[in-house]
């Protein structure tokens, strides 16, 4: 796998900001308008990923929802993580978590986020609608459905020039800050 593009923090928490705004504004910003209304329906490229069963009674951590491999490369190079609410714009994801890795010990401005939640069918409908009003560019591999961010407005993007994406599964969604990060992540509940 290609080496991780850093985000800044600063960056990275205003296109959240931008993202969760609850109605949009007339004068959208850059990163919630389309340069055009068509949708592009491409399929995603990358392969599923086996999956490992959480025990019963189990709860996802940002130790756990990524695999054991990327919990090690981080930690070993002394990131930790800050655990939040998982949002899809202003959807909140009763029971997800948004995990930022970084090192939190100094002044940096480089980090990772990964998140996974669960949601029903009706609250996955109005966050991907919302996401599709909000620019967001839709695509689909069989039953999961994709949403990534412009990339015209991507802080970073992946080798496939993905960057922000949320990836919608039968009963639950999973967030990463490109494409190819959602590999990374493993839990489903």
């Amino acid at each position: 796998m290609s080496p991780r593009i850093p985000l800044t923090f600063s960056a990275l928490a205003a296109v959240l900001m931008l993202a969760s705004c609850a109605a949009p504004d007339p004068t959208p910003p850059p990163s919630s308008s389309p340069s055009t209304s068509a949708e592009p329906t491409t399929a995603a490229t990358t392969a599923p990923v086996d999956v490992k069963t959480p025990t019963p009674g189990a709860e996802p951590t940002c130790k756990t929802i990524i695999t054991p491999g990327t919990v090690e490369a981080l930690t070993s190079q002394g990131w930790t993580s800050k655990q939040e609410e998982l949002r899809i714009g202003e959807t909140l994801v009763e029971d997800g978590l948004l995990c930022m890795w970084a090192d939190f010990s100094t002044a940096s401005d480089h980090g990772q986020m990964y998140g996974w939640g669960t949601l029903d069918a009706r609250t996955a409908d109005v966050a991907q609608s919302n996401l599709k009003r909000d620019g967001w560019l839709r695509s689909t591999d069989g039953d999961l459905v994709y949403f990534t961010e412009d990339p015209a407005y991507a802080i970073a993007t992946d080798e496939d020039g993905f960057g922000m994406t949320y990836e919608f599964g039968d009963g639950w969604v999973k967030f990463a800050d490109t494409k190819q990060g959602l590999l990374l992540i493993e839990w489903k509940g």
